[in-house]
């Protein structure tokens, strides 16, 4: 094919956040700073979100056989750099400053330049039209995460986690991989819509087919942290240093539902008969076995692992319905969790602030918080009633869609766990709540810095809080953006 301008256009965020990392791996070269790798990297990570506006001018465009550039692919793509941003600002605030002695006591510099990387995964990610772009995407992803959740190398919690993530990582990959080779021979093609026209004219009788796309599921179920193959999630959630944690939850999560999104939509043959009540069993089992166990967590990041089980079987309803609003749905769910969840990370972030051995993340760590840090703790407030889904939130209106499409398509059973899930949610987000205004004297204290709210990482919090409220309140601007991301990819 010939490459022509429109298609550089077209890959702009693509190629900004590779010369962002070019740029900061040079400039660590040159001479090692903290602040000033901080700076280069949100430099770069603004200039892929702006972009993008160049991008979505020539799309929807092909770009070689891999990736698909289209609205769908832009709104996504805006999404994980807006969650890098959000990690970036919170890393630079985890790790501290030298001048004082408290801070991160390795190198500062690197964690920067994987994010980055991670961050040019999910790009392709999304974009992938195609099973060979599909695991690139998803390696360059994975990858550089074992690091990130290994950063912390003097806590024996953090190491522990890299090497569980990256084994549990490895099988999902061999899965995946396996899927997909199973699912090129017996299609003929590696091509999502090559694949979707083999199954339709097929009729999904091919067992080499179902085989295929129940291993390729089986491997993304594993990125998701959907039941059964969840068991890595709370582990590698508390081990992981905090931004690092919020990484996982947002950006990686965000770009890996999207793929399959895109892969049910092309192929919608994918998603019928037997495979459609695999899905529904894994969508139950992730609600109820979620919140169930998030239930007897006393440790804050151990929760929001076992409720991202229980937020990603809400949105497989939404998947499984696969019509009507259902891209719609996904999309409105998935910017307000990402916002949610990097509020939620961000102020266990503040609180681990100035670096001292673990993250502050047990739950009585938290009692009487509001008599201490009283805005931080009405961040955090709202970020738990947006996760349960209390009107009035960004969380609210996520759900309220995921409810609609699940009524539209009579998905009653699934619909019935969803009720029963969100009832159990309720539950242990209130106690969260609870906990930050009791008292207790003489307790060990960790405590965010006293002025949190001026530094870079609480303002972009306190952005956060307001923004998860202002779209409760009045979500008609995302409701548009998303319509706009879902229209290119139905028609």
């Amino acid at each position: 094919m010939e490459f022509t301008t429109q298609h550089l256009i077209a890959l702009l965020p693509l190629l900004v956040t590779s010369a962002t990392l070019v740029v900061v791996m040079l400039g660590i070269a040159w001479r090692r700073n903290h602040s000033l790798t901080f700076v280069l990297s949100v430099i770069g990570l603004n200039l892929a979100l702006l972009a993008i506006i160049p991008a979505i001018r020539v799309a929807p465009l092909a770009v070689t056989d891999l990736l698909q550039v289209d609205n769908f692919a832009c709104f996504y793509i805006a999404l994980i750099l807006v969650a890098t941003l959000a990690c970036v600002t919170l890393a630079h605030a985890y790790l501290g400053g030298q001048q004082d002695g408290k801070g991160y006591p390795g190198n500062r510099e690197e964690l920067y330049l994987l994010i980055l990387l991670a961050a040019a995964g999910g790009i392709v990610l999304v974009s992938a039209q195609n099973l060979a772009g599909l695991f690139v995407g998803l390696e360059l992803l994975s990858v550089p995460t074992y690091g990130m959740i290994a950063y912390a190398f003097f806590n024996k919690r953090s190491l522990e986690a890299g090497i569980k993530y990256m084994v549990l990582s490895a099988a999902g990959s061999a899965f995946l991989l396996f899927g997909m080779a199973l699912l090129y021979a017996d299609a003929g093609t590696l091509s999502f819509s090559g694949i979707g026209a083999k199954l339709a004219a097929t009729g999904m009788q091919s067992a080499l087919a179902q085989l295929g796309i129940g291993l390729m599921l089986v491997g993304l179920a594993f990125k998701l942290s959907l039941a059964p193959f969840h068991l890595w999630t709370p582990d590698v959630y508390e081990g992981a240093p905090a931004p690092v944690a919020a990484f996982l939850a947002t950006a990686s999560k965000v770009a890996v539902f999207a793929v399959l999104l895109r892969l049910f939509q092309i192929s919608p043959a994918a998603n019928e008969g037997l495979l459609n009540v695999v899905l529904s069993l894994i969508a139950v089992a992730s609600i109820l076995i979620g919140n169930l166990l998030a239930l007897i967590q006393s440790n804050l990041k151990r929760l929001l692992g076992y409720s991202s089980i229980a937020h990603f079987g809400y949105l497989l309803i939404a998947l499984i319905a696969s019509k009507g609003m259902a891209v719609e749905a996904i999309g409105v769910y998935l910017a307000t969790y990402v916002l949610t969840s990097l509020g939620a990370f961000g102020v266990i972030t503040l609180m681990s602030t100035p670096y001292s051995g673990r993250d502050c993340d047990a739950l009585y760590e938290y009692r009487g918080l509001f008599w201490r840090r009283p805005y931080l703790t009405a961040v955090l407030t709202v970020m738990m009633l947006s996760l349960a889904g209390i009107p009035l939130t960004a969380g609210f209106i996520g759900k309220f869609y995921v409810i609609a499409v699940g009524v539209q398509s009579q998905q009653w059973w699934l619909l019935a766990a969803l009720v029963i899930g969100s009832a159990i949610g309720v539950f242990y987000y209130l106690r969260v709540m609870v906990a930050l205004f009791l008292v207790e004297p003489n307790l060990l204290r960790h405590d965010a810095e006293l002025h949190w709210a001026q530094r870079a990482g609480g303002i972009m919090l306190l952005f956060v809080a307001l923004l998860a409220f202002v779209l409760g309140v009045y979500p008609q601007p995302l409701l548009e953006l998303v319509q706009y991301a879902g229209l290119a990819l139905a028609g």
